[in-house]
């Protein structure tokens, strides 16, 4: 007879078990340590990127001892962190500040780029003596700005919406044609040519670049009309089919050999500025997962170098490097995108100067370590030491460039948060308006507000003391009002509530071409 199975489990003694806890617990002292840097960074005006890079570093093979050299990993988590980033990125950033610069910051992204490569690949070559091809590849991996280091220090800067969103939306969009070029180099670089030669190249890596555009654009404009019609079960599921929405659009487009990061920036965009419920509680969520992404992301990238390998001539290089960049290369790829587009000197000079580096160039730079260029563990430390130098330099000063160039704009800061939730059986939504510090529709009376027809405020939350408020009631900083209103008439009242914000009760406005009346 055979011998009964015994009841117990059986562990293999040859396979090494994953100790779980041990990671769990791990991670949970990396993250809370991330996250007091992320307020150390706050408070010295640096981006906490570099903190986070720092803790890597100190985690790593020349302090504490982990080991990671997995080129190939770090370049597929580092996308992945950037799909994500880029999504925040999208979902947070209003249409109407970007709407007109969207021509210059696409300018900026392409053409602009395109210059700030040309001239790095010369000065490395000519310059500095690099060879061609790892020039070629310094220019592409340091000229994007990075959405990350963009979108953690600029919304922290008081300047005109027009040149936040200038900077927000090159940022955004220039991740996507530096990626396929820093590909096509390095695989170039790598003896894999190709024989489409420059105007092929180029072609290929617009055709990439537009289809993506339209990959995203499509997907967005689906998932918005979906998402405002189906009901889900809990509020808590709209941020998240929001973000895995955007996620399937870069997956789409890069299945199709199309450009991902065009794809999941506009996808995102286009959500984050439709009419969806919950957008609030959406963003609360997409920055919660974009500062995880983040602290991951340069953590790892702390883990991948090796400080202890770095020498002088890679420091000097760094330098040399980035001196160009700041100072001769990227103004000029500014001058020659903003001179079509009659930008004032002033607006291009911050333009300049807040071009950012951050995470994009370094995770660019696994792209050729991954593929076994030779001299690509060179290029890694001379762009990680240029990031870091660079970063540290531009990012403090950033509000004391707008002070002196004259572009500190105070009402930038004044606008109002709404928050919105469906009232499906009346066909009217409920906004949720709370009043910021500083904000003029604070003293404004409610009969003053002049909001668009049957739409009424019916709740003031005051010192956590809810109460109707009568028609000669005073709006105070902090109170939360409680608007119904119809669904249709909802992107008025919202446009109704910034323009007090910004203006106070002397805003005027206009609905349907004629302004509107107290009803």
């Amino acid at each position: 007879m055979p011998e009964p199975r015994s009841s117990a489990v059986c562990v293999r003694n040859d396979v090494r078990m994953i100790d779980i806890n041990t990671i769990l617990l791990v991670g949970a002292v990396v993250l809370i340590a991330a996250i007091f840097a992320a307020r150390v960074g706050s408070r010295v005006g640096l981006p906490s990127l570099l903190l986070f890079l720092g803790l890597g570093m100190l985690l790593g093979d020349s302090a504490i001892g982990i080991q990671f050299s997995d080129a190939s990993l770090a370049q597929a988590l580092g996308f992945a962190a950037l799909v994500v980033i880029l999504a925040e990125g999208g979902l947070t950033t209003k249409w109407s500040d970007i709407r007109p610069s969207i021509g210059v910051a696409s300018v900026l992204a392409t053409a602009g780029i395109a210059v700030s490569v040309g001239l790095m690949t010369l000065f490395g070559h000519f310059v500095l003596g690099l060879d061609l091809w790892i020039a070629v590849l310094l220019g592409a991996v340091t000229s994007p700005t990075d959405a990350a280091a963009i979108f953690s220090v600029l919304r922290t800067v008081s300047i005109p919406h027009k040149l936040r969103g200038a900077l927000e939306a090159e940022s955004g969009l220039n991740d996507a044609p530096t990626v396929l070029l820093v590909v096509l180099a390095s695989s170039i670089a790598g003896g894999r040519g190709t024989d489409l030669g420059v105007a092929g190249v180029v072609g290929l890596i617009a055709l990439e670049l537009v289809g993506g555009l339209a990959i995203g654009a499509g997907i967005g404009l689906v998932g918005a009309w979906i998402l405002r019609r189906v009901a889900l079960p809990s509020s808590g599921l709209y941020p998240l089919a929001i973000l895995v929405w955007c996620v399937f659009a870069y997956g789409s487009a890069a299945a199709m050999h199309l450009s991902g990061f065009a794809a999941v920036y506009v996808c995102a965009l286009i959500l984050g500025n439709a009419q969806l419920p919950h957008r609030a509680a959406t963003r609360s969520f997409v920055e919660g997962i974009g500062w995880i992404a983040q602290i991951g992301l340069f953590v790892m990238l702390g883990l991948l170098a090796s400080p202890r390998d770095l020498n002088w001539g890679e420091v000097l290089v760094a330098l040399a490097a980035g001196v160009f960049l700041t100072f001769v290369a990227r103004p000029l790829s500014v001058l020659t995108s903003a001179i079509w587009f009659k930008v004032p000197i002033r607006h291009q000079a911050f333009l300049s100067w807040a071009g950012l580096r951050g995470a994009v160039p370094i995770v660019l730079a696994t792209i050729p370590r991954a593929d076994g260029i030779e001299g690509a563990l060179y290029l890694f430390n001379v762009v990680l030491i240029f990031v870091i130098i660079f970063t540290c330099l531009q990012a403090p000063t950033l509000p004391l460039v707008a002070r002196r160039l004259g572009l500190t704009d105070d009402a930038s800061a004044l606008e109002v948060e709404v928050e919105a939730a469906p009232l499906d059986k009346i066909s009217a939504d409920l906004l949720q308006v709370r009043i910021p510090a500083a904000s003029r529709l604070a003293g404004v009376e409610v009969g003053e507000l002049r909001l668009p027809k049957h739409t009424v405020v019916s709740l003031i939350i005051r010192d956590e003391a809810p109460f109707f408020p009568s028609a000669r009631e005073r709006i105070k900083v902090g109170d939360e009002l409680l608007i119904v209103t119809p669904s249709a008439q909802r992107a008025a009242t919202e446009e109704r509530l910034r323009a007090l914000g910004r203006g106070g009760r002397l805003a005027r406005w206009r609905l349907g071409g004629t302004e509107s009346t107290t009803e």
